[in-house]
């Protein structure tokens, strides 16, 4: 502790040997811990059935559905396209298990940082990598490429954020990521302009 009285120094954040991985843990048999999320069906066990009535028609939901602006017409009168991107990361956690354990927010926060990568990407191309100053008229670098590398690290932090949920709690391995789909959309993009 300083003189006046605050805390300083220690471990930074992020340092030292990051924890292993749930099935890596598994697969060496290490004590390995999961997430477990209620099961409510045990409780429904205890029911009094008798009293029910007809009850209500109930509409089952697997996918928790995308915010409108995931999907909000841009300027130049196209989708933004960021909820297909939500449905594909959604599917993907989905078939690991590990759906219920990603926040929504955090899962449409990616999806429509990665959705601007993808325009600022677009614009690039669509663009060049040169811009005219306003004032002066002289060359200056497109601002679509700083725009682009800011979404894509912001996209990356996030995923970096989600895949670690999935890496702590999948038991069974797993290859691939709904991130490949997404590049080849990118590059099928670049492909029909």
């Amino acid at each position: 502790m300083a003189k006046d009285g605050t805390n300083r120094g220690g471990r930074r954040v992020k340092a030292g040997s990051k924890p292993d991985a749930l099935a890596d843990k598994i697969t060496r048999g290490a004590p390995a811990r999961r997430m477990e999320l209620p099961d409510f069906t045990d409780d429904l066990t205890d029911l009094d059935t008798e009293n029910i009535g007809d009850g209500v028609e109930l509409e089952g939901m697997d996918m928790p559905s995308p915010d409108d602006y995931l999907s909000a017409q841009q300027k130049d009168g196209k989708p933004l396209g960021a909820d297909e991107i939500y449905k594909e990361t959604w599917l993907w956690l989905k078939e690991r298990g590990c759906d219920r354990l990603v926040n929504k927010r955090l899962l449409e926060s990616y999806s429509e940082a990665f959705a601007r990568y993808i325009q600022c990407s677009e614009a690039v191309s669509k663009y060049g990598l040169l811009g005219k100053h306003p004032t002066t008229g002289a060359a200056i670098a497109s601002p679509f490429v700083q725009l682009s590398l800011n979404f894509q690290k912001q996209a990356n932090l996030l995923w970096y954020e989600i895949y670690d949920i999935v890496k702590q709690n999948c038991t069974e391995p797993f290859e691939g990521s709904p991130q490949d789909s997404v590049m080849e959309q990118l590059l099928r993009s670049r492909r029909n302009m």
